[in-house]
């Protein structure tokens, strides 16, 4: 589940991670008043404005402003809320349909008083699954892509794995603020930034915290001007709070209404949709249509429990992507019977009438023989495979 960068902020603030001050506003009368705010706080009239969604690169779409006076803050405020903002992480890029902004961020100019002095690292913590460990990543680079500098420049990118065990050791706070080339009160407090930001990481079980840009003032002050933030959803049931801060509205519809039905879905750029158990098999099944010359539309795993109505919800949801030329159902009779899946199809089939893709069913496990003539005597346009060759087959015939 990822944040939006004001709930980011505030959840590592709640660490004691120093960020850059700011109020969120959904409203232009919300702006104004956070603009006002914002400025009696810091005695200067500049803030900046920025827009918030779910995606990175905003400043490049033009969801990035900075203010001067009430004035621009009205007509960039303005501009923003409401705004398709494309960028290089919205869906389609810069030339797809961007994202609608909702929100904005009205934030302290964290550069003020001497812009010249500042400088910005990039500091990031998430899981290395390989290593079995944590990993920090932090670059002088900040402010840029950091896949760019890893590219062009990878001996800028600096690795600080943590053994979870031992968690987060002094000394390796002091060569992350050794490596990025601070001296004074900057060493000591990047020290001090990135204990708790690991802090941070930790005790909100995110999987993800990136910090571009990590702000030094020029009095030595290290400040989070940008934050990034993705939680484990399995480990939300502990953090009732932070699920409440779910946006709804930056993620796939569909994607949402499986989640509500109990359906893990994920959306795709192919066009033969997957209906499997298990999402190691609905992997192999991704790989076998793959291999069989087309290309999967989604990742659909109904679960244990393919009955009739779960069926359903799911022929539903893949049938919503217009580029579904066939449906592939994979299930292994484990825990749940063949015979019964089969039926399950055949009821949500007669149950939702027409339907305009060709369907291959392929059921192993449990009473796979009865489910196959279940499925060949429901005189449905429904094809049936016992085999996983026979199933890729069939559906390299129909796309």
């Amino acid at each position: 589940m990822n944040l939006h960068e004001y709930q980011a902020k505030e959840l590592i603030e709640g660490y004691g991670v120093p960020i850059q001050k700011g109020i969120m506003a959904e409203t232009l009368e919300e702006a104004i008043a956070a603009y006002e705010k914002i400025t009696a706080e810091s005695g200067a009239p500049v803030a900046i404005v920025k827009a918030q969604i779910h995606a990175g690169g905003r400043g490049k779409g033009g969801g990035v402003k900075l203010v001067k006076n009430l004035d621009e803050l009205k007509e960039n405020a303005s501009n923003i809320l409401g705004m398709m903002l494309k960028t290089p992480q919205t869906p389609g890029g810069m030339e797809g349909p961007g994202k609608k902004v909702n929100k904005i961020l009205v934030a302290e100019d964290a550069y003020a008083p001497d812009f010249d002095a500042c400088k910005e690292y990039y500091v990031s913590i998430l899981m290395d699954r390989q290593a079995q460990k944590n990993v920090i990543i932090y670059s002088t680079e900040g402010g840029m892509d950091i896949e760019a500098v890893a590219e062009k420049t990878p001996h800028l990118v600096h690795k600080e794995w943590v053994d979870p065990e031992l968690g987060l050791q002094a000394f390796q706070t002091r060569k992350i603020a050794f490596n990025l080339g601070l001296s004074g009160d900057a060493f000591k407090n990047m020290s001090k930034f990135v204990a708790k930001l690991y802090k941070s990481f930790l005790g909100a079980d995110a999987s993800l915290i990136e910090i571009n840009p990590t702000l030094e003032t020029g009095d030595g002050r290290i400040i989070a001007v940008d934050t990034k933030i993705s939680l484990d959803d399995n480990a939300l049931y502990r953090h009732k709070n932070l699920a409440e801060l779910r946006d709804e509205t930056e993620e796939d519809p569909t994607e949402v209404e499986a989640k509500k039905v109990g359906l893990n879905y994920v959306k795709l750029d192919g066009n033969v949709g997957c209906m499997v158990n298990g999402a190691g098999l609905a992997m192999a099944t991704m790989d076998i249509i793959k291999l069989s010359g087309g290309s999967p539309a989604n990742f659909l795993d109904v679960g244990g429990t393919a009955d009739a109505e779960r069926v359903e919800q799911a022929f539903k949801i893949i049938l919503r992507d217009p580029n579904v030329k066939a449906i592939l159902i994979n299930i292994f009779g484990g825990i749940v019977r063949c015979d019964r899946v089969a039926q399950g199809v055949v009821d949500a089939y007669k149950n939702m009438g027409t339907i305009n893709v060709p369907i291959i069913v392929r059921l192993q496990g449990t009473n796979a023989d009865i489910a196959k003539e279940i499925i060949d005597k429901s005189g449905l346009s429904v094809q049936s495979a016992i085999l996983l060759k026979e199933a890729a087959a069939a559906v390299e015939a129909v796309i």
